[in-house]
């Protein structure tokens, strides 16, 4: 691939007391791609993940985006740095509005004394930007913007996290497990909004357990085993059985890495 990639890890180890979750770790993500990690339970995905969005610090190892080294001390940090994270849990408030949960953390004041002093939210601006962004990517099936999340669907509840993700993640946005409690036809639509959303040029990292998906809509596959890459297959070259055989230790890959 001649391309840069936009985010890379290098080395990472991350020790938690005598527990080794990654060791020696690599990982490249290239504009414009959706790269789905997998592997087997305690393989160590979720550590990487976390090191990548800046919820752990490795112990040792470099992460770069687009070409920089970073060194995220919080979330808040790679966010701030356009790497959005949509976490399985989604981190919605059930009671707030669809609008109040796409800016959470990030409101919009009014201008001048109201908002500096007063505090007071521009809610026409922050319901005017939820709707558009909501409608660019296709979700308004959802009426009213002041809805509270809780009434909504799951696949909706997916939607407005991916939405949030989208209209904030200027770089990267990472997607735990995006269809894990969702039904076929709710699961159908974040797979069609994921596609959508890298159709736009944002690159996505996709954190998921279920194969046909990932064979489904991902570019490339990193498979991480025993706290490291193990190699990164093309899912046109490869079955989603060689897939799982890779991640549980059945079959070793021909090459190491295929970048």
């Amino acid at each position: 691939m001649s391309l840069e990639p936009i985010l890379t890890a290098r080395g990472l180890v991350k020790r938690y007391g005598r527990v080794t979750a990654l060791d020696n770790a690599d990982f490249d993500l290239y504009p414009g791609e959706i790269l789905a990690v997998i592997g087997d339970n305690g393989a160590g995905k979720s550590s990487l993940i976390k090191a990548i969005s800046g919820a752990v610090r490795p112990d040792e190892g470099e992460i770069t985006l687009e070409g920089r080294p970073v060194q995220f001390k919080s979330p808040l940090e790679a966010r701030d740095a356009g790497i959005e994270t949509v976490y399985q849990n989604l981190a919605l408030s059930p009671a707030l509005s669809i609008a109040d949960n796409m800016f959470l953390g990030r409101e919009i004041r009014k201008p001048g004394v109201l908002g500096q002093w007063f505090r007071m939210l521009d809610r026409p601006t922050m319901e005017k930007q939820a709707r558009d962004k909501l409608t660019e990517l296709g979700l308004m099936t959802i009426q009213n913007i002041n809805q509270a999340v809780e009434t909504l669907s799951g696949g909706q509840r997916q939607g407005v996290a991916v939405a949030r993700a989208a209209a904030f993640g200027s770089k990267v946005i990472i997607l735990d497990e995006p269809t894990a409690a969702l039904g076929v036809k709710e699961s159908r639509k974040v797979l069609e909004l994921i596609l959508d959303v890298r159709s736009r040029g944002i690159p996505i990292v996709l954190i998921s357990h279920n194969m046909p998906h990932v064979f489904e809509v991902a570019d490339r596959i990193h498979i991480h085993r025993l706290g490291r890459r193990l190699t990164v297959i093309d899912p046109k070259e490869y079955t989603m059985s060689d897939a799982v055989a890779f991640m549980t230790g059945a079959k070793a890959p021909a090459q190491p890495v295929a970048a």
